[in-house]
């Protein structure tokens, strides 16, 4: 299994072709073959900035997304979209908190038959990396729990007996899809798993309350079942936590003691991308559950803001890291992807390269 010690989390800025050839397309002005291929010239442009920095895994920025939850909602069959909401009003906070609270409306979905989907909801972008890489790619979706906060409560009833009903069919959904990526070859597969951070923080962003030991069981479980059909193949598997990246703000705090010994050890995955690049995040010292065989990339370089970090303060970092797993079953990384929605954190493409770049150089110190 690659270690891959220089890792990212997936999402890059978008340039401003293709944001301008998104906003041409809603306003039709372009076609959706237009768009496509915008999306695929600006593709290749980010896997080349990718190779000059050096990382050892690729992504396509999730450029051809309007967000990192994209994809699924759009591939999905039996709903409808019923509402547009915003989460609760001053949920976001940091640099970017005034420009995240007042953008990006979300879609509510009703359901209204038995989920299935019209076809791949990644399909497009494992085949463009399959053909354009230069080097293993990997292919990120949310996590399946995370999808029950598209979800209008009591419309999901009006099908479904109860939330984990729903739930089964989300993941049987998600395995042929995970399969379909294994078969094509994708080699790397990691899910983007926010519930984990709600337990520990008890945000709820659709505002009904949540029970921190059933949230954390139904991920546990929803992730495992996910990731099975890539682990069966010896596929590297992922599971990323953060606390919310829109805009250069966040929307939750809280170390990862309270989920720590569960996570690490009933997660059935070969890498954990946790984020920790401020106090928001706790200390290391939860990492001491982790079992041999399983790697923890540290999010140690944020993505929120431009300036570049020290590289001996990262080695310092990863040295207190040390402490408490073995330096071989580390990695570094972003703390979290530079573009989560495609409107992307407040710093220029320039600030990325360097950010990517650190991580690359700062690896090659630490690890050789």
């Amino acid at each position: 299994m690659n270690a891959y010690r220089a890792d990212h989390i997936g999402s890059l800025l978008r340039p401003q072709s293709l944001l301008d050839a998104r906003r041409a397309r809603d306003a039709g002005q372009i076609t959706e073959d237009q768009l496509e291929t915008a999306e695929d010239e600006a593709i290749l442009g980010v896997l080349e900035l990718q190779r000059q920095a050096g990382v050892q895994i690729f992504s396509d920025g999730e450029f051809r997304r309007t967000s990192w939850v994209s994809g699924f909602p759009d591939a999905l069959q039996g709903v409808e979209k019923v509402s547009r909401r915003r989460m609760p009003a001053g949920a976001w906070k940091g640099v970017g908190e005034k420009e995240a609270n007042s953008e990006l409306p979300i879609d509510s979905l009703a359901i209204h038959a038995r989920l299935s989907v019209k076809g791949r909801f990644t399909g497009v972008e494992t085949a463009f990396l399959k053909a354009n890489s230069p080097g293993p790619y990997k292919i990120t979706m949310p996590s399946p729990t995370i999808q029950l906060n598209m979800f209008d409560a009591p419309d999901e009833h009006r099908v479904y007996g109860d939330e984990q009903a729903l739930l089964d069919d989300i993941v049987s959904l998600y395995q042929q899809e995970v399969a379909a990526q294994v078969e094509e070859g994708c080699g790397y597969i990691q899910l983007d798993s926010l519930r984990y951070t709600q337990a520990i923080s008890g945000f709820s962003p659709t505002g009904r309350p949540l029970d921190p030991d059933k949230v954390v069981a139904m991920t546990v479980a929803a992730d495992n079942a996910s990731l099975a059909p890539a682990r069966a193949k010896g596929v590297t598997t992922a599971v990323h936590i953060c606390r919310g990246n829109h805009r250069s703000a966040w929307a939750m705090s809280g170390g990862y003691d309270s989920v720590a010994e569960r996570l690490l050890n009933e997660v059935e995955t070969d890498r954990f991308l946790l984020e920790y690049d401020d106090d928001r995040s706790g200390g290391f010292e939860p990492l001491r559950f982790t079992p041999k065989g399983k790697t923890v990339v540290l999010g140690l370089v944020t993505t929120k803001v431009g300036k570049l970090e020290s590289p001996d303060a990262l080695a310092r970092r990863i040295d207190e890291a040390a402490r408490y797993l073995p330096l071989d079953q580390l990695a570094l990384s972003p703390q979290c992807g530079f573009a989560s929605t495609y409107l992307g954190n407040l710093l220029t493409e320039d600030d990325q390269k360097r950010k990517l770049e650190l991580v690359s150089e700062t690896a090659r110190r630490v690890w050789g």
